[in-house]
């Protein structure tokens, strides 16, 4: 079964909106005040920028200054039909698009070459001027020459660059670090890079599975990537299980600060079998594609890493001491590549929210449909702080609650009786969440699209969009936008009770998340960027 294909994903997928300070609004958590006043005040600065995915470091994705922006479109009809203008990329788009500085970044492949004399499949993060769409310069990536266990064909560059000033930094799928000029080489058309780090080389070694894909995250003059390490081509063995999968660099350099290797440590020395570390919490399942993301809490700095077993991570971004762990699986849960699998990792990328964390898991979706989870998390506690802990005596597991579980509540499981041909609440998801007014949005690998109160998990309704989606919300201007496999683009009206305004149709599947700048609707398909804004103008 081929693993990660067509984005790892949404990544992916998933991508997004909501406001920031300036074009350095990445940096803006430090200081006295707690991380929600600190957003607050960020908005009240707002730039008009989207310069990483998620919009800010907490990713929550959300724009609560722009306004006027369309709700429906007709690409056939051009500027008569709200359509600004229009970009060719490749065949499978992915990465961002990410907007600051009036450039536009998006990862794509080279099927539809800007350069004809560079031919073949390769990675591709392309730049666009935003008033116009005009291409300004491209960086060109040839494939890794181990193969498709660690760069899978035409998935291009699925990393969301960050961006900070005249600097940008991506994960390219050669899994390389890359820090470049966001101006690029003028003559030449091309990326000028200033610093690379190769992953997969010495003393990191790190052995990606299908692709590495992570979009970086930039807190003062740290950035953190996740690895994407991860398991062989045939599913049995890690290869570089000493490897890091996540660090923290010095963004000016590249130098690394600290790094670990969790959850693939925990095979060192071990006498289970894999299959059984696994199945137990202890060692990583797949692939890692997930996002790190950041908050205060009472003046402290977390960095979130959503670890390859399962497990939601809390670090000290200082030095990587581990402050909380949580278990996103039940105990008894077991892994497998299809749909009867009951034990998740992640693909969605983890938000904060007045203090909380909020994550749904998932699989490649390749492995199909299958049950899920979706976890509202206290981030205010430490050590394990999953909903139960387990002891195993042989294969027999004893569990008990967790007295320290910062669990909030919880979305999902296997349902007792099947419901309208359902057989879970909530399924795998590569979705990301956005809250707003306390009102949680996310949808599910299979198409339902879920609206629930944010304090409690209640259900507020949900909508079956009849199509799969890797696509995350986006909320802006009253409206929450998600788009679908069937070339769709949905836009429902901001609150508690459904209100479908429109559907969009489009020439493409839309698998990233749109981002809305300066009066504009940016949206992707896997194979073009479409500016959108009131009249085309």
């Amino acid at each position: 079964m081929r693993s990660y294909p067509s984005l790892r994903r949404g990544l992916v997928s998933a991508l997004t909106l909501a406001i920031l300070g300036t074009v350095v609004a990445v940096v803006l958590w430090s200081g006295s005040r707690s991380g929600p006043e600190r957003a607050q005040a960020d908005e009240q600065k707002a730039a008009h920028n989207w310069p990483l995915f998620g919009g800010t470091v907490q990713r929550n994705l959300v724009n609560n200054v722009e306004r006027n922006i369309p709700d429906s479109f007709d690409i056939e009809k051009g500027k008569e039909g709200n359509i600004k203008w229009v970009q060719e990329l490749g065949s499978r788009s992915y990465g961002g698009p990410v907007v600051a500085g009036g450039k536009i970044f998006v990862g794509t492949n080279n099927q539809n070459p800007r350069d004809p004399k560079i031919q073949g499949d390769k990675g591709v993060v392309m730049c666009f001027n935003e008033a116009d769409g005009k291409f300004l310069w491209q960086a060109i990536y040839d494939k890794q020459p181990i193969g498709r266990a660690v760069d899978w064909p035409l998935q291009g560059i699925c990393s969301s660059p960050v961006v900070e000033g005249n600097r940008l930094w991506f994960v390219n799928n050669l899994a390389q670090i890359v820090c470049a000029d966001v101006n690029g080489d003028a003559k030449t058309q091309k990326v000028k890079e200033l610093w690379k780090v190769d992953m997969m080389k010495q003393p990191l070694g790190v052995v990606p599975h299908n692709l590495a894909t992570c979009s970086p995250l930039i807190v003062g003059d740290t950035l953190f990537i996740i690895t994407s390490n991860g398991v062989d081509l045939q599913h049995i063995n890690i290869p570089a299980p000493q490897a890091p999968s996540f660090l923290a660099l010095d963004k000016n350099t590249g130098k690394v600060l600290w790094q670990n290797n969790l959850p693939s440590v925990n095979l060192i020395g071990g006498k289970l079998p894999i299959k059984t570390l696994v199945n137990r919490g202890m060692l990583l399942m797949h692939g890692q594609w997930s996002n790190p993301v950041y908050t205060e809490i009472d003046g402290k700095g977390q960095i979130v890493f959503p670890g390859g077993d399962g497990w939601i991570y809390s670090f000290n971004p200082a030095d990587g001491k581990l402050i909380w762990k949580f278990d996103c699986n039940p105990k008894d849960s077991v892994y497998t590549l299809g749909p009867k699998g009951t034990r998740n990792d992640f693909v969605s990328t983890p938000i904060i929210y007045k203090n909380r964390l909020y994550i749904g898991v998932g699989q490649d979706p390749e492995h199909d449909e299958g049950v899920g989870h979706l976890w509202c998390i206290d981030m205010t506690k430490q050590g394990d702080v999953s909903p139960t802990l387990a002891e195993w005596q042989g294969d027999k597991l004893t569990q008990k609650d967790n007295p320290n579980s910062a669990k909030v509540w919880h979305y999902g499981g296997a349902l007792p009786k099947p419901v309208a041909g359902r057989k879970w609440e909530f399924g795998r998801t590569l979705s990301t969440c956005a809250i707003k007014d306390d009102i949680l949005y996310v949808g599910e690998l299979s198409g339902w699209f879920h609206c629930l109160d944010a304090n409690t998990g209640k259900p507020y309704w949900t909508h079956n969009m009849k199509a799969s989606t890797w696509s995350s919300p986006y909320i802006v201007d009253g409206k929450v936008f998600i788009g679908n496999d069937d070339n769709q683009l949905l836009v429902f009206q901001h609150g508690k009770v459904k209100k479908l305004l429109n559907t969009n149709d489009l020439d493409g599947k839309v698998r990233a998340t749109p981002v809305a700048c300066n009066g504009v609707l940016y949206v992707m398909t896997e194979n073009k960027l479409y500016a959108i804004s009131p009249n085309g103008k």
